[in-house]
């Protein structure tokens, strides 16, 4: 009985595996009334037969060829199954109309579990499986399957994300050995040495925390628990030192040309130049992006300002002041249990060189240049191209190997230096980087999901959707500002930078670009809007995560700098709500507009310095 029950149970499974499976050569969904261009090959009939039933009344009508390809634009007014005969083909394909609303649903409840759970695995995951249930047939046990066998195995088996993932898991055996042989305690030693009063105190910890650039959680624990007894004894308060550890982490991690956050931003951006078609070396785009992400350029500066000015307003001048007058340098209500937490995450500097992290890193900026060069060069030699420049070698490059090749010089490096000056053994060396490598599996494994749920979104057509009901109503030019509230929002709610680009980004690149086209958008006005609509995900998702009391930077720069969390969210963020509301109006929106970014920067710095010279109260003078 039971293997009757077996057998009937894989005739039912395996019967919907083969039923409305479509042509190779089809989509498996449209959306009801979106117009579709079908690019159809190899056909030699005059016709296409295409049936839909709807009420049981059969409907047919037909597609003409051209010569042997159909290049044909078709809206589909009812929802349901129409069936593709195509002469000369024994099979029969079929492309299931979906009601448009329903493609903004898998990333919609992304969106909505991560804000209302804060658990980004499972929000992308049900984003993922309720794509799959619709564009499966509304079949509950295939799109279970097909999420796992299908969805996110093709994300994970493409070369270029199979790339970025072993970049990423490099980068992370990077860190984790230079954390571990002490030369990330080096080069905090080396800076500590010129913090005599309490302004070269902050700035000691600041171009720590600018020079430690590579990993944002490496960056919050270190200059945290390395600058702590400095600035106790300089009397700069807990809060203060732990707004300095967390605007130079993510802020500057999010920027840099390498760090653990690049092979994951490349991703991203990779995959939505591939959505609307353009062939532009994701590297290329990440750096031109760059001078168009003001928030966190922002935020770093405004750092230095303070630091150098020794202004401050709001809650931070009051536990300025407090620690500056009574030499009480943390409020009453810091708890043993956070002192007991930060302590255990003390840096323990023994024998540290800084040599052991600076040879390492600068190992990894040399190879990935030289290494974009050789690639670039090749492929341009390759094309017969006779005369080039630097932009047109980066441009031709394949940032994808460049990175995972430096990352694997790096290792090498990282482990011969380590082991060669007798420090730790081979074997402890391999534990360490293990350690590193396992700490980025987290991010690896939001990026695959990400990647699934951007060909979800892609499958089902959702940037279509947006562009056919947004069109008439957003200007193309304030979509950057847009995108950086949003994302700030979701960010900040979640706790989340990496969760939000990854739900975000796929989505508004294909609508920033065909927004732009359906405007009248040359191409270097769209390319602008392009460029602005991804900085405006990476920055707003920083923005977000720098703000929030649950995030993990924030929740790091607490810990290691012994401050009360609350206190610390308390003091920093009306900080980062000053520097936003001036890079909103100056850098998002005007840049937009056709400013010169770097003219958008110059503005935005002038402005916060004299933000903080009206509006900041000088602090008192200690005697140390």
């Amino acid at each position: 009985m039971n293997k009757l029950i077996l057998i009937v149970l894989t005739i039912l499974i395996a019967g919907r595996f083969v039923v409305h499976q479509a042509n190779e050569d089809l989509p498996k969904v449209l959306l009801q009334g979106i117009p579709y261009k079908l690019n159809l090959v190899d056909i030699n009939s005059d016709y296409i037969s295409v049936s839909h039933y709807d009420g049981g009344k059969k409907e047919t009508f037909y597609l003409i060829t051209r010569g042997q390809e159909i290049d044909t634009t078709i809206s589909l007014s009812s929802t349901g199954y129409y069936y593709f005969d195509i002469p000369g083909r024994a099979d029969r394909s079929s492309i299931l109309v979906l009601p448009g609303f329903l493609s903004v649903i898998p990333p919609l409840v992304a969106i909505l579990l991560a804000l209302f759970f804060r658990q980004v695995l499972i929000s992308l995951i049900a984003g993922i499986y309720i794509g799959a249930f619709f564009i499966n047939g509304y079949d509950p046990l295939i799109a279970f399957l097909r999420l796992s066998d299908e969805i996110v195995l093709n994300s994970v088996i493409d070369k270029d994300h199979m790339m970025i993932l072993l970049f990423t898991l490099f980068i992370g055996g990077v860190v984790g050995i230079i954390s571990k042989n002490g030369g990330t305690a080096g080069i905090a030693d080396k800076i500590t040495r010129f913090a005599r009063k309490p302004r070269s105190g902050m700035l000691s910890g600041y171009f720590m925390g600018v020079f430690i650039f590579f990993d944002d959680y490496a960056n919050s624990l270190l200059i945290g628990n390395m600058m702590r007894p400095i600035t106790d004894k300089l009397k700069i308060s807990r809060e203060k030192l732990a707004y300095i550890v967390d605007s130079t982490a993510a802020p500057i991690a999010s920027v840099m040309i390498i760090s653990t956050w690049i092979g994951f931003e490349l991703g991203l951006i990779g995959e939505g130049l591939a959505l609307i078609g353009w062939g532009d070396n994701p590297y290329d785009v990440f750096l031109s992006t760059i001078p168009y992400r003001f928030y966190p350029i922002a935020a770093v500066f405004f750092v230095f300002l303070i630091a150098v000015k020794e202004r401050d307003f709001g809650p931070m001048y009051k536990a300025e002041y407090r620690a500056r007058t009574t030499g009480r340098v943390f409020a009453e209500n810091l708890t043993e249990e956070e002192i007991d937490i930060a302590e255990a995450e003390k840096v323990k500097t023994g024998k540290s060189s800084w040599l052991l992290a600076v040879i390492p890193i600068f190992t990894l900026l040399f190879t990935t240049v030289a290494a974009l060069i050789y690639t670039g060069i090749e492929k341009l030699e390759a094309l017969g191209t006779a005369s080039y420049g630097i932009q047109d070698i980066i441009t031709h490059s394949d940032s994808y190997a460049s990175l995972l090749w430096s990352s694997l010089f790096a290792t090498a490096v990282a482990i011969l230096l380590t082991v060669g000056r007798k420090i730790m053994s081979v074997e402890k060396s391999l534990t360490a980087w293990n350690t590193g490598v396992q700490s980025m599996m987290f991010a690896c494994i939001v990026l695959v999901l990400a990647w699934a749920l951007s060909s979800v979104t892609v499958e089902m057509h959702t940037a279509d959707y947006l562009i056919s009901i947004l069109s008439d109503s957003i200007n193309p030019r304030l979509l950057p500002l847009l995108i950086f509230i949003i994302c700030g929002a979701v960010s900040f709610s979640t706790g989340t930078s990496w969760g939000t680009m990854a739900i975000v980004m796929p989505i508004v690149i294909p609508l920033g670009f065909h927004l732009s086209q359906m405007n009248g958008y040359d191409h270097e006005n769209t390319r602008l809007i392009i460029y602005g609509v991804i900085s405006s995900v990476l920055a707003g998702s920083v923005w977000g995560d720098h703000c929030s009391p649950i995030a993990d930077t924030t929740i790091l720069s607490s810990m290691a700098s012994k401050c009360n969390h609350i206190d610390h969210v308390r003091t920093q963020l009306p900080y980062a709500i000053v520097v936003a509301s001036v890079t909103m109006p100056i850098g998002d929106i005007l840049t937009a507009y056709g400013l010169n970014p770097f003219i958008a920067i110059a503005i935005i710095f002038i402005l916060l310095y004299l933000i903080v010279k009206f509006f900041g109260k000088k602090l008192p003078q200690v005697t140390i």
